[in-house]
């Protein structure tokens, strides 16, 4: 890597690293509060690090940034936590990072084929046609769902996640996007003290209860909100997607937000 991609991503000088979920809270609320968040990061990229914690995979986060005026972060956590990557902005990809994703590569092993025979023709799942690395991920109908979906996962070794009440993921044991983060966070020497998570829904719990600085921005899962503590560390926001997401920023005084 060349001297200025290094320091592009180096997050341990940013004043405050935002972490963030994308569908609903980083991509959610209103064309002007998403267009507001945006230009602020942009505007104090020095001083603001960006890092997406994500269901999504690495093509959909590069076509994103690329096609829709999206900030490019500097490190992505995909695919629920199963993989962690550096961005490559000038080669538009991401590369994993091997030694964060060596455990999660050793839990998950050689899980996919076994996955999808256990869960062959399950009442009310539908396996979804992407091939992920380390997890197997379905569409759930939610009236038509057996839940003895959840005992063949655990029979396996496996955990699984369901999120929006739609969607039923296979991940490793232990593994999700609050793991995922602290280790990525850990590994880049972050003070946590200046690190925000951001979501919005159930497959978010995780990193919203990991201890960090959190958000749950307004729309959120009642799912999500139901399993969240009360401590002084998550703030309830009241703004949608976006715009909770500054809300909270300037709730816990990270960073100074834009005017109005």
């Amino acid at each position: 890597m060349n001297e200025m991609s290094e320091l592009q991503s180096d997050l341990s000088t940013r004043d405050f690293v935002l972490a963030t979920d994308l569908d609903g809270t980083f991509l959610g609320g209103s064309d002007i509060d998403r267009r507001r968040l945006y230009d602020w990061i942009e505007a104090h990229r020095a001083t603001i690090g960006l890092v997406f914690v994500t269901g999504r995979d690495p093509d959909f986060i590069v076509e994103l940034c690329e096609t829709q005026g999206v900030p490019w972060p500097e490190y992505v956590i995909g695919d629920v936590g199963t993989t962690i990557a550096r961005v490559r902005r000038e080669a538009r990809r991401l590369d994993p990072i091997a030694a964060l994703e060596a455990d999660i590569a050793r839990r998950w092993g050689d899980s996919g084929a076994r996955v999808r025979e256990a869960l062959d023709a399950h009442p009310g799942l539908t396996l979804q046609p992407t091939a992920f690395r380390y997890r197997v991920s379905y569409d759930l109908d939610p009236d038509a769902f057996d839940g003895s979906a959840a005992d063949k996962v655990a029979a396996l070794g496996l955990d699984h996640l369901i999120s929006d009440n739609r969607y039923f993921d296979v991940l490793p044991k232990g593994v999700s996007k609050g793991p995922s983060l602290r280790r990525l966070v850990a590994h880049l020497g972050l003070d946590e003290g200046r690190v925000l998570a951001a979501g919005d829904t159930l497959n978010d719990h995780s990193m919203l209860a990991s201890g960090l600085r959190a958000v749950a921005v307004g729309g959120s899962e009642p799912a999500l909100l139901e399993r969240l503590e009360e401590a002084d560390h998550i703030h309830r926001a009241e703004a949608i997607g976006a715009a909770g997401i500054l809300e909270a920023v300037a709730a816990f005084g990270l960073h100074p937000t834009p005017k109005g």
